[in-house]
């Protein structure tokens, strides 16, 4: 097969990489050997360098053998953005482990389901999600809690002050003792420095990562991620940030490291790249502004909804963000506007890339600089990177244009999903990743996305992208969110209802909205509802859940026809 987009690649990017075969781990001792005074985290005020970060993994790995954690054996770590959560992902690394990214906002039913699942048997998580955790713990394998607080890692006097902000935020103060099941955090990095673990290790094989797919499509798998998937795809992401000069970087840690992109394109980058990071434990649009101008990242992975968020802050002129040199986007579709202004507003350049949970995560993205602008793509496979567009039917690929299932295949791609091999062979075919989005190719290999084949919108024997319709009603000033979904219709089977969040102070109706619509989309295409809301469900990494929306959609029909 050829690979056109190689041809656009500019001189400093190889078309294949060379693999370091070594674990994910080592990066981090290598960084503490080269950069050891240097900062490696900057937390609420607190900074840690790459010499402490090291030394506390390896206290960490240390206390997790002392609990029976042997090579393979799954350690659960349910925390948001803290210095903890990065010392302790090398730490169950550096014990022979494998890492179970926990969403710290999931529910006790939640937990359970993927406790039981993969098999977990240690979890660190913050006091205040202490009492959740402890309920399921008799219905998984976990036989011991770690508990830490944000408060740890604070510096005087935030570190008094945080408990009491916590409690009025949360309304509980949850105080642990240390038990045969339960330890604490702040105890085992008390203890004295210890040494490296000798153990086998397989570049190819061995599981760095159980990361569970967001399950807005059932119940979430967990995606088997090795040291050679993980090590691919940061070694790709540093070949694309080729101007990043190493060692010398500031990277903002806003998208939360329980989520693939954040961990790969922050964390596991910044280790392997000697850069600072710029730890905030959740998104709140002013902490960030004020992050942002103290601070001075110079690289700012995100999410469209970040971005969105940022732009549409009152006070934003306020704030210097000239800073930002570098940005790339995922978890969904970029909104040209918003590139175009974030662009504006930082100086800098955001662009959109492309992939998923199981391909650790990125494929595709487009290039920061030296080359021109391509709207509405994705961009073109990444280093060591092969992709096609395969027919929905055949399966064969498809020629430049046309419009099938993009695939792609690389270093980058899981080794498959945990315990289910019949979902692996469904998703796996020829060492092809079966994306189940929808796309195209054009002539020099740039990608395009038109949606998830899940998603795609079939009304009155039409095939409606949604992609599509949100792109055009972006561009409506008025509109600071949307999300088009296919909802039932008795009549065409499904019809297209647009979801819609004004910016602050704006007005706008359901026929105004109907005739800017009309203006730049088939009639087919138009939505013929729309609904007005405050906010629209998202994942924790910002994702719109459109699948949440139009199963409240189903459930209000049921309802209906139960009463008619």
């Amino acid at each position: 097969m050829t690979k056109p987009w190689l041809a656009e690649y500019p001189d400093e990017i190889p078309g294949k990489l060379t693999l370091p075969e070594k674990p994910l781990h080592s990066f981090l001792t290598e960084a503490a050997e080269m950069y050891g005074s240097k900062s490696a985290i900057h937390f609420m005020g607190k900074e840690l360098t790459y010499h402490e970060v090291y030394e506390s993994a390896l206290k960490f790995a240390h206390y997790l053998r002392g609990l029976g954690i042997e090579r393979g054996d799954r350690v659960a770590i349910m925390l948001p953005n803290t210095p903890q959560s990065v010392i302790a992902y090398y730490g169950v690394l550096y014990a022979g482990g494998v890492v179970v990214q926990t969403n710290p906002l999931y529910t006790e039913r939640e937990i359970e389901y993927q406790m039981k699942d993969s098999g977990a048997k240690v979890i660190l998580t913050l006091d205040i999600l202490y009492p959740r955790v402890s309920k399921v713990m008799g219905a998984t394998d976990l036989q011991h809690i770690i508990v830490t607080a944000i408060k740890e890692y604070l510096p005087f006097p935030k570190n008094m002050i945080y408990p009491f902000i916590q409690k009025k935020q949360y309304g509980i103060v949850v105080k642990v003792e240390p038990s045969e099941q339960n330890h604490l955090f702040k105890e085992i990095m008390a203890s004295p420095a210890a040494e490296p673990i000798p153990g086998e290790f397989d570049f190819e094989n061995d599981i760095a990562l159980l990361q569970y797919t967001g399950g807005t499509t059932g119940f979430p798998k967990g995606v088997m991620l090795t040291h050679k998937n993980l090590v691919a795809n940061a070694s790709m992401c540093d070949a694309w940030l080729y101007k990043c000069k190493k060692g010398e970087e500031k990277i903002l840690g806003i998208l939360p490291f329980f989520h693939v992109y954040g961990m790969t394109a922050v964390m596991i980058l910044s280790i392997m790249q000697g850069y600072k990071m710029i730890l905030l434990p959740k998104f709140d649009v002013e902490t960030t502004l004020k992050t942002i101008q103290k601070q001075k990242p110079t690289l700012f992975p995100g999410a469209p909804t970040i971005y969105i968020g940022i732009l549409n802050h009152p006070d934003l002129k306020k704030y210097d963000l000239s800073s930002i040199d570098s940005c790339l986007s995922g978890s969904a579709p970029l909104p040209v506007e918003v590139q175009q202004e974030f662009e504006e507003v930082t100086g800098g350049k955001l662009v959109e890339g492309y992939g998923l949970t199981e391909s650790s995560p990125v494929t595709h993205a487009n290039f920061l600089w030296d080359k021109e602008r391509i709207k509405g793509s994705i961009g073109l496979p990444w280093p060591s990177t092969d992709s096609a567009v395969l027919s929905l039917e055949t399966g064969e690929p498809l020629p430049v244009k046309e419009i099938g299932e993009i695939a792609v295949k690389g270093p980058q791609v899981m080794k498959g999903y945990w315990n289910r091999p019949e979902e692996t062979e469904q998703t796996l075919k020829d060492g092809w990743l079966l994306t189940g989005d929808l796309g195209y190719m054009d002539e020099r290999g740039y990608f395009y996305v038109v949606d998830r084949k899940k998603d795609m919108i079939i009304a009155g024997g039409f095939n409606i992208y949604p992609r599509e319709i949100e792109e055009v009603l972006y561009e409506h000033p008025s509109i600071q969110e949307v999300v088009a979904a296919g909802v039932p219709d008795p009549y065409r089977g499904e019809t297209v209802k647009a979801y819609v969040v004004l910016k602050e102070g704006k007005s706008l109706t359901e026929k105004e909205l109907d005739e800017f619509a009309r203006k730049y989309l088939a009639a087919y295409k138009v939505p013929k509802i729309y609904e007005f809301r405050k906010e629209l469900p998202k994942t924790a990494v910002g994702k719109i859940l459109r699948r949440a929306l139009v199963d409240e959609e189903r459930k209000k029909v049921e309802e209906e026809q139960k009463l008619s």
